[in-house]
């Protein structure tokens, strides 16, 4: 049997962790073994032998910043990842994230699939940034790089007709349940299909595959 990913949820709002932990529960892949309201709690679980892979945290916490905990986190325990979960959508809180060393940034106006989905990716070392973000990025990127450009690159990466219309609705913002429903199979087919599509370009997360797949004009 799979050992399950460990995870700490820090959240100064008891009834958001409550809520988190009830979502997950019958998730077999992923375990909360601890949370914490603040981030002297998390620190203060760290200090002992807490076998742990992942810390989810909001950024407002009631002592420290969830970014400033995260540069705490990576510079005493760099094999520990970290997930940013939060109401704040400004893309300045994606790159302080991000530079302080989270591997993950989620709105939390997400579903529990995306939840899951940025878990396991996290855990298997990939950096995942929620759709909501990803496609408010990607529309500042439309601006930059409007139709006849000279930024437009080419490329000759091989999709299949299925991949292409995967691309196409993860760029429109479905989640891999909806991808699924729509195209009458299961979610667990489509994350394979959305993992082999950041292999095939050699891409990290689902914005820097919109990206790219964009820039190259591979969809509209």
């Amino acid at each position: 049997m799979k050992i399950p990913v460990k995870v700490l949820l820090a959240d100064d709002h008891t009834i958001m962790r409550n809520g988190l932990i009830a979502l997950l529960d019958n998730e077999p892949a992923i375990q909360i073994i601890a949370e914490a309201a603040s981030g002297t709690d998390v620190l203060n679980h760290l200090k002992g032998d807490l076998e742990l892979d992942i810390i989810i945290t909001e950024i407002n916490l009631s002592d420290i910043s969830g970014i400033e905990l995260t540069s705490i986190i990576k510079a005493r325990y760099p094999r520990i990842k970290v997930i940013i979960l939060t109401s704040l959508d400004h893309e300045n809180y994606v790159s302080q994230s991000l530079d302080a060393g989270a591997s993950g940034f989620l709105l939390k106006s997400v579903n529990i699939d995306e939840v899951i989905f940025a878990i396991k990716n996290v855990a298997q070392g990939y950096k995942y940034i929620c759709t909501t973000i990803t496609l408010k990025l990607l529309a500042q990127l439309r601006g930059r790089f409007a139709i006849g450009s000279s930024s437009v690159l080419k490329s000759d990466i091989d999709l299949s007709k299925r991949e292409l219309e995967i691309l196409g609705l993860i760029a429109e913002g479905y989640t891999n349940s909806e991808i699924a429903e729509k195209l009458f199979t299961s979610k667990r087919t489509i994350e394979g299909n959305r993992q082999n599509l950041l292999d095939k370009t050699g891409k990290k997360n689902t914005a820097a595959l919109i990206n790219f797949v964009i820039r190259n004009g591979i969809i509209d």
